[in-house]
């Protein structure tokens, strides 16, 4: 950079565009800056967010070896940098538990820290040292396979927005504790944890993403919940728990949120739902709620299909409806109690923004068949239906075809697609 190239305009730009810049480039490439000048040899220590994935350091087949420079590299880096530490990542599957992270965290602890993420290799997982919960300022915090003990005197993050714990060795006390702790949580993701009982109380929560083994989840205190996805993995013990329980699964996760806008169950939710006394009618509406996917639903299940219709006869503003199912095709000694849907849906019902809807997996059991009856026949607006058939159900693809041409719409407009492989 020096005159016969011609003048230096970028050296000659304010450090915070230089660290605007700086930012974009992996840490690596940020720190080799150092070598272009004088002027350069110390620009990038003073970048606010260091991110730490597998470009960092050079590549090796040597497992140990990339972790020993990555511990060195991580070192000198933070020996060196000059200034505040918004954003600190470690997206590295290469490096494990080791204490020269407890140093780490105590540093960034001291330098005004914002964003935190830890994602280690799988090992030995590690346990959070008590200098994270000094961390004030965080308002993003992302943990994955370690352990978490806030200590007693934790009195919670006043400024975190978003929590993501991924596979992480909390109690449930600890985890309702921290929850609650955070008046200003916005968003919470919880994955990969097992026969978990959760009681969730955070006022200004907005966005809820659950998977794993939940023993039980009740949404206390959280009104202002727009978009929510679950997955949950039910055993057999976890499902006779509810099974003798009096109170309402429904109403316990679904019962007090009604600005929700989106709603994604995977496998099992619709079953937990239907688990417990259910009501003859529900204590709310869902105004705002626009988008339903619902996987892997039972329609040979009576207390499914409930949950199923309720929702969608609670969401007046409902546009988007997206269901797969998991029945498979009844023998010939069953009879489907079909006077239910008489009963469960009258012939007032209508469900007059619904748009677009999409049933994937469908056996051509009685049920189902009845359901895009009823979808059918209750939206005046709708758009496209498309239906996809199960694969393994190749002699029933026809029948539900020949059947479904019957229906009578409600829309004139609406045009019915059936897919088949």
């Amino acid at each position: 950079m020096g005159d016969d190239l011609g003048p230096d305009l970028i050296s000659d730009l304010p450090q915070s565009i230089i660290e605007s810049i700086l930012i974009q480039l992996p840490i690596r490439e940020a720190v080799k800056t150092s070598i272009l000048s004088s002027k350069w040899r110390y620009k990038w220590a003073t970048i606010n967010q260091l991110v730490f994935d597998e470009k960092c350091v050079p590549y090796c087949n040597d497992r140990l070896v990339v972790e020993k420079s990555l511990i060195k590299f991580i070192t000198w880096l933070l020996f060196l940098h000059q200034g505040p530490i918004h954003k600190f990542q470690i997206s590295n599957p290469h490096l494990q538990s080791c204490p020269e992270i407890d140093q780490w965290l105590l540093f960034l602890s001291r330098n005004d820290i914002k964003k935190l993420v830890l994602e280690l290799g799988e090992g030995e997982w590690f346990r959070i040292p008590s200098c994270l919960f000094n961390c004030k300022k965080l308002t993003h915090l992302e943990l994955y396979r370690c352990e978490l003990d806030p200590p007693l005197t934790f009195k919670g993050f006043m400024f975190l927005k978003s929590l993501i714990l991924h596979q992480v060795l909390i109690s449930p006390e600890a985890i309702e504790s921290l929850i609650s702790s955070c008046p200003l949580l916005e968003s919470l993701s919880l994955s990969y944890f097992d026969s978990l009982a959760l009681c969730i109380r955070a006022p200004n929560l907005k966005c809820l993403y659950l998977e794993g083994e939940f023993r039980d989840i009740c949404l206390e205190d959280t009104p202002l919940l727009v978009e929510v996805s679950v997955a949950m993995y039910m055993t057999e013990d976890i499902a006779e728990h509810h099974e003798q329980s009096l109170d309402c699964n429904f109403i316990k996760f679904l019962g007090s949120v009604p600005y929700l806008e989106r709603l994604i169950g995977h496998i099992y939710f619709t079953k937990y739902l239907s688990l417990g006394n259910y009501p003859e009618s529900l204590p709310i509406m869902y105004n705002h709620l626009k988008i339903i996917e619902l996987y892997q639903v039972s329609f040979e299940d009576m207390k499914e299909i409930l949950v199923v219709i309720r929702l969608i006869t609670n969401s007046p503003n409902l546009q988007q409806l997206h269901i797969s199912g998991s029945s498979t095709i009844p023998s010939a000694t069953d009879v489907p109690d079909l006077d239910f849907w008489k009963k469960e849906c009258a012939s007032e019902c209508t469900l007059r923004q619904l748009k677009i809807v999409k049933l994937a997996d469908m056996s051509g059991v009685p049920h189902e068949m009845e359901f895009i009856k009823f979808l059918l026949a209750s939206s005046p607006v709708l758009e496209s239906m498309t239906v996809m058939p199960c694969v393994y159900i190749i002699e029933n693809q026809m029948k539900m075809l020949i059947e479904m041409l019957k229906f009578q719409r409600a829309s004139a407009r609406a045009a019915v697609d059936f897919i088949r492989d």
